[in-house]
């Protein structure tokens, strides 16, 4: 079951709401970080389900969001404009990617920032925050970025953006996001983003300046410890057999390994969401020749798909990937799919399970998702890693002069 948690978890002026608020990864990371979320909106209904079942204390509305009065929202919270202390949200990215197949100002989803921006307006919250992904930073040139950064400030806010590597941050995967912040009453945003803890390789294939400067945010210190692996973040889950499912609780495989193991399994008595999707004959056979950290350049000639056989062995180095015990994970996507990228487990001849990919994106094990395999995947796989917004909701609430230091967990 998941944890039950009570308003009063939070210091009552660290408030926030969550729009476009997915399975609820932000809400969670923030959370940690000892902010309470009042209202999150959220229109995918099995999404809404997941994070209301995590979040029972939070208001969830599946409506449309442009369908939504901020007003009436506001005055159902009983909040006085300017007592919310963050906005939250992640309006959705698909648009802005520089992996979308076609990147337009005519993609209607692209000018969801703006309704975020109306609530902005009506609650006048204390900070903002707004995630997506890096290709943001080169859609239109930097147009939409500069619009949203002009439309904060005209808000009343000073605001800036970074370029998060989470691995920096203790989570076991190569993800990236881009982070707006913004501060009312006054303050340098800059100071309002947190500094990395962790040192990881890092390979930056985006467009990474803007306003002329490097906006990554890169270690100040040579001397900070190691990236989680993935066997550090795996290791201590049950041993499944390829579409292997058995019992929805099950017992941990050991006591807890490690400093990211024992946060993650604090107050959970056992593995949900822990189930082996079945690979077909060929795929298993695939496997059994690729080794840890290999790809489908292992694969025997006569066994790889016939549009892989024209590939050249430079090409699409993640594909049918079987991922390192002691590196990092591939950004965790909507479904495991070997086909997509190195989703294989390292030492089991299968791939990840939903529970493993939301180790992997820092989720404790006590979240729960709902709805069909396939709908769990697309929630874990479209989340914030909880530890990265557990660091930016930290670096927050200092800038909002509160220390929550005592309430988060430290990995």
């Amino acid at each position: 079951m998941p944890r039950k948690y009570s308003v009063s978890a939070a210091p009552a002026h660290l408030t926030m709401l969550d729009l476009f608020a997915g399975a609820g990864g932000l809400s969670e990371g923030l959370r940690e970080a000892g902010f309470h979320s009042l209202y999150a909106n959220e229109l995918v209904p099995t999404y809404a389900k997941t994070f209301g079942v995590n979040h029972p204390d939070t208001i969830v509305d599946s409506n449309d969001i442009r369908d939504v009065d901020a007003a009436l929202v506001r005055k159902r919270l009983g909040l006085a404009r300017g007592e919310l202390a963050l906005m939250a949200g992640g309006p959705p990215c698909q648009g802005f990617s520089i992996n979308a197949p076609k990147r337009s100002t005519d993609d209607r989803r692209n000018h969801l920032f703006r309704e975020y921006l109306r609530f902005v307006e009506e609650f006048e919250p204390r900070a903002v925050l707004i995630e997506n992904v890096p290709g943001l930073v080169s859609f239109e040139g930097g147009a939409t970025l500069e619009a949203i950064l002009a439309s904060l400030r005209a808000l009343g806010y000073a605001a800036d953006v970074q370029i998060l590597y989470a691995p920096l941050f203790g989570v076991p995967q190569t993800r990236w996001r881009t982070i707006i912040l913004g501060l009312r009453d006054g303050g340098n945003p800059l100071e309002a983003f947190p500094e990395p803890i962790h040192s990881a390789p890092m390979r930056v294939n985006f467009t990474s300046r803007f306003a002329g400067r490097n906006i990554v945010a890169m270690p100040r210190s040579l001397e900070l410890p190691s990236h989680t692996t993935v066997q550090d973040a795996l290791g201590d889950l049950p041993v499944l057999g390829n579409g292997e499912t058995g019992e929805y609780l099950k017992k941990y495989r050991t006591a807890p390994q490690n400093d990211y193991q024992r946060v993650l399994r604090a107050g959970s008595e056992g593995v949900s969401n822990h189930e082996a999707a079945r690979l077909g004959k060929i795929n298993v056979e695939r496997l059994r020749h690729i080794p840890p950290g290999g790809n489908w350049t292992d694969i025997p000639f006569d066994l790889l798909p016939a549009g892989m056989k024209q590939a050249r062995r430079s090409d699409h180095t993640k594909r049918y990937g079987r991922v390192h015990p002691d590196g990092l994970a591939s950004t965790i996507l909507t479904k495991c799919d070997p086909h997509w990228g190195a989703y294989f487990h390292y030492d089991q001849d299968r791939a990840f399970t939903v529970r493993e990919a939301a180790r992997i994106q820092s989720f404790p094990d006590t979240y729960v998702f709902t709805g069909s395999r396939v709908d769990q995947y697309e929630q874990v796989g479209n989340a914030v890693p909880p530890l990265l917004a557990a660091a930016v909701g930290r670096s927050v609430s200092k800038a909002l002069g509160v220390n929550v230091d005592e309430l988060t967990r430290a990995v």
